[in-house]
């Protein structure tokens, strides 16, 4: 199982999000607000937020765990649909998930998800 963590800008959610209900066995996706900055730090961003002296951008986190044949699919979505060409589009990190449990019915593996 992989899990597939993107940093996206706001503006690109709605498009990414009709993408993914479109993947066909997607389980899934939590999306955060978050607030960051990459190696520009927010100096030049025009939707900077600035906190206790310090500039932030405003971004979107989507979170997914899927099965490994899945992650490629899921990652390209992201990626076509979050990208804009400009500075700050994001990030996309996939990364291997050793253990699922579902709370409800104690299921565990590729049946949690």
């Amino acid at each position: 199982m992989k899990e597939i963590k993107a940093v996206i800008r706001p503006s690109r959610l709605l498009e990414v999000t009709e993408a993914l209900h479109r993947i066909e066995g997607l389980p899934g996706v939590t999306v955060l607000e978050i607030k960051g900055f990459g190696k520009g730090r927010a100096k030049n961003a025009k939707d900077k937020i600035v906190y206790e002296m310090v500039e932030f951008v405003p971004r979107i986190q989507l979170e997914v765990v899927v099965n490994d044949e899945m992650a490629d699919e899921v990652v390209n979505v992201i990626q076509k649909f979050s990208h804009t060409g400009n500075t700050g589009d994001g990030k996309i990190f996939v990364v291997n998930v050793e253990e699922t449990v579902k709370i409800r019915t104690n299921e565990r593996g590729k049946d949690a998800i």
